[in-house]
């Protein structure tokens, strides 16, 4: 039985195909604040020449200008892959109240691999993690993504 996606993540998943349509590794990011979407991005890395523009990190972005406030903790990050150990970071430090993301990043994720940076003694906020929403979706995407690379 498979259920409908939460409408963030149907859009984060959107947004990913966008990124991928532009050369982007296919990763978008929607925030929002009870069910009001404040923010959503995909990764930008290429196109802005910015190492750090990853979807989360534009999607926080966003969210803390459009809300006026670098504290982000009534709100929920969708995104399409596990994040980085430096999203993850950015993510504490905004004091997210959740965290909901597709695929896990078995190489490069810092949530639930590598670094697990919310379940370290010296982070000082950890969200309310669920992942796997959208996840052979996200995969997928992903791999489409990097076979046509090669």
């Amino acid at each position: 039985m498979s259920f409908p996606l939460p409408l963030p993540m149907r859009r984060a998943l959107d947004l990913a195909a966008e990124a991928a349509a532009n050369g982007e590794v296919p990763v978008g990011a929607v925030v929002t604040l009870g069910d009001e979407i404040v923010a959503e991005t995909r990764n930008a890395m290429r196109g802005s020449s910015d190492p750090t523009a990853h979807a989360e990190m534009e999607a926080l972005r966003a969210a803390a200008a459009k809300l006026g406030s670098s504290r982000l903790d009534e709100c929920t990050l969708w995104v399409t892959l596990e994040p980085c150990a430096m999203c993850a970071a950015a993510i504490a430090v905004a004091r997210l109240k959740a965290l909901r993301f597709g695929a896990e990043d078995f190489k490069g994720g810092g949530v639930v691999h590598g670094p697990r940076i919310f379940a370290q003694p010296t982070c000082h906020h950890r969200p309310d993690v669920l992942g796997g929403i959208g996840e052979e979706e996200a995969a997928d995407q992903l791999r489409r993504f990097f076979a046509e690379r090669r």
